[in-house]
């Protein structure tokens, strides 16, 4: 049967929808937003009217028959902890957001923009590998406060699809694959795979500094930090998470711009960039040791990754634990109609979503 796919996926700063037959791609549309047209929105759900009021202008300028869609697919967030694959979207997932109920995080959104189609022409949204999908192994929740658990908050889906992507180009089976992959982007993950499964991984605010991310920093002068009055919550998370990193050194998360800066003789954008890839290789070595081995691959992936600068200084940090492949870009619009797909046909049942408080 031929399936009709609507996959809507928010970032940070983008809001991207695609249109597949099955699996195939018919349009693609990546939808950029000002910082400062986003900064207009107190909270994440008030931008829910804006996205899908430009997800809808798509649609119309493309005529797109809606009656014919056979299911919408939106990028999974900052749910609790999950496994990997579909969730049917239900009230459950999409009062967690109404209500503001997980972390801030643009992938939220991709949801309740779906389910805002979807529901209307009595079609199932879904969302997929959300960004919480926390198949971890125990010994790696454990932290030295037993108040906090450290659960796996990572670019899942671009993880797990470039490591299925580099099983294909080596004809091998990707469950057979330990790799490492290192998402560069706004924010900087690292997901160690096993067996099809990420059994460890480093969150954005728990390894290197990103564009947008402050990283992992040191505790007690961010405790200090908190508690001076200069910031409340919401604006300590804002600095941590979008604020920081780049952003922050050097006014601009635009690696294109810092590039051309130092080109042009920018000493210190050429240090703080340098920093940038010191700390990507070191949260490469910090996640490595899981393995008990060397890892068969080290993937770099993500818009990051498109930077010769970025890639060839981490390879000769990090060369000599595994080969390095670079994947830049994202297949994560892929990865989430192949995944509807499978629903759609067949291939795997979509899991329902339940909320324990």
């Amino acid at each position: 049967m031929k399936y009709l796919i609507l996959v809507i996926n928010p970032g940070s700063t983008s809001t991207k929808v695609a249109l597949y037959e099955n699996e195939t791609e018919l349009w693609s549309v990546n939808s950029a937003h000002e910082s400062k047209e986003l900064e207009k929105f107190p909270r994440l759900y008030d931008q829910f009217k804006y996205r899908r009021n430009i997800i809808m202008l798509e649609l119309e300028a493309r005529h797109v028959e809606l009656k014919d869609l056979a299911c919408v697919m939106g990028r999974g967030g900052l749910f609790p902890p999950v496994e990997t694959g579909g969730y049917k979207v239900n009230e459950a997932m999409k009062n967690m957001i109404v209500e503001e109920l997980i972390e801030p995080h643009a992938s939220n959104l991709g949801c309740v923009l779906a389910a805002s189609i979807a529901e209307p022409l009595g079609v199932p949204a879904y969302v997929y590998d959300c960004v919480s999908s926390d198949e971890m192994q125990e010994i790696a929740h454990i932290t030295g406060l037993p108040e906090i658990r450290r659960n796996s908050l990572c670019h899942v889906l671009n993880s797990r699809a470039v490591t299925i992507e580099y099983a294909k180009r080596t004809n091998r089976p990707f469950e057979e694959l330990d790799a490492l992959v290192a998402h560069l982007g706004g924010g900087i993950t690292m997901a160690a795979l096993r067996g099809g499964r990420i059994i460890d991984s480093l969150a954005d605010d728990a390894g290197p500094f990103a564009p947008e991310r402050t990283g992992s920093i040191p505790l007690l002068p961010i405790i200090d930090v908190c508690y001076s009055g200069i910031f409340n919550r919401r604006e300590m998370k804002r600095r941590v998470r979008g604020m920081g990193g780049l952003k922050a050194l050097l006014g601009t998360s635009d690696c294109r711009e810092i590039e051309r800066r130092i080109e042009e003789g920018d000493e210190k954008a050429k240090l703080y960039y340098d920093a940038q890839v010191y700390q990507i290789a070191k949260g490469i070595g910090l996640l490595a040791p899981v393995f008990k081995k060397a890892p068969d691959v080290i993937i770099l992936t993500g818009g990051l990754a498109f930077s010769e600068y970025i890639t060839g200084g981490v390879k000769e940090y990090v060369g000599y634990i595994a080969p390095v492949e670079i994947i830049a870009g994202e297949f994560e619009m892929e990865a989430l109609a192949r995944g509807a797909y499978r629903i759609l046909s067949g291939g795997e049942e979509a899991k329902e979503f339940v909320y324990k408080a």
